[in-house]
């Protein structure tokens, strides 16, 4: 059995309903699958250019494909899971006095996410600053406009913030090029950034890229990206959306290959119907077995 996940974004124009009306017309078995290229090439056209959809396609097919050469997911790619990286863990920022605790609950994590693009984003990080002096990474969720994301930047310096994703909205590339110009910060894109063909254009504009399987669509794509953004000297995150374990392991077998990892998805839920990908002090810790690695926990967290 090959398991794969779609995790839709109204963002990208992507429903639920969209993916299990697509799923109706869909083939659940090919019995000629030479290699996990040729199985994902057959399955693609039915996603409807969904991007969720198709990866949830790639995650399966690469699954049973692995699972039948009695190979770990990770070594398809070539890499080695003893290198996987620390993954930051979201914070989400209700009222500032919620902060403290949040950051309490949050103590076995190294690195904290931090979202912003609210009206009292320097009284966020300022309480997140009197609670610890974890790094953080700022996510601005395209909130920001020019002249706000260069006074943020700047005061941010000297904060310990590793970087700022995605501060200007997707269609405003020649600002978000000035902002990088000067920025003390390193620059992150997510919304601008879904797929290899979409680094070039960008690279001017950022200092590093978020790949997100339910952007790219693809494990393929998302080991394009990974070597495109290298060839454009760009740092690498990899991302998710609010997945479970199936989705998040799928990733994080890519995670030895980039410079930050945000899987935390699937900490972020509290119905997770499967175990994979673990997260030890910060660290993310590859499944034993083959293919994803993933088993089925609780039952009654599917439908």
């Amino acid at each position: 059995v090959g398991r794969g996940e779609a995790a839709p974004s109204s963002r990208y124009n992507e429903t639920i309903e969209l993916v299990l009306r697509r799923l109706e017309n869909c083939p659940t078995y090919f019995d000629d699958i030479s290699n996990p290229e040729s199985g994902v090439e057959k399955l693609v056209p039915f996603a409807g250019g969904m991007k969720s959809l198709e990866a949830a396609f790639s995650m399966a097919v690469f699954d049973v494909w692995t699972q039948k050469q009695k190979l770990p997911l990770y070594s398809y790619f070539g890499v080695e899971a003893a290198v996987a990286p620390v993954t930051s863990f979201t914070i989400a920022i209700g009222e500032l006095d919620s902060i403290p605790e949040k950051i309490k609950e949050a103590e076995p994590y190294a690195i904290l996410k931090i979202k912003l693009g609210t009206k009292n984003d320097k009284e966020i990080i300022d309480t997140v600053r009197d609670c610890t002096e974890k790094p953080v990474r700022v996510d601005a969720n395209e909130a920001w406009d020019l002249q706000t994301a260069m006074e943020m930047c700047e005061w941010l310096s000297g904060k310990n913030i590793e970087f700022v994703e995605q501060p200007l909205p997707a269609d405003q590339l020649d600002k978000t090029a000035i902002l990088r110009s000067s920025s003390p910060i390193p620059i992150f894109a997510d919304e601008n950034c879904m797929t290899s063909q979409d680094i070039p254009t960008i690279a001017h504009a950022f200092h590093g890229i978020n790949i997100k399987l339910m952007k790219c669509g693809c494990l393929l794509e998302a080991k394009r990206m990974i070597e495109t953004a290298r060839k454009h000297d760009l740092q690498i995150m990899l991302g998710c959306m609010v997945e479970s374990s199936v989705g998040i392991t799928a990733a994080a077998h890519l995670s030895p290959l980039v410079d930050f990892a945000d899987l935390d998805g699937n900490l972020l839920i509290d119905n997770d119907p499967y175990t994979g990908v673990s997260v030890i002090n910060g660290q993310i810790v590859l499944p034993k077995g083959n293919g994803l690695g993933v088993e089925v926990k609780n039952v009654s967290g599917l439908k």
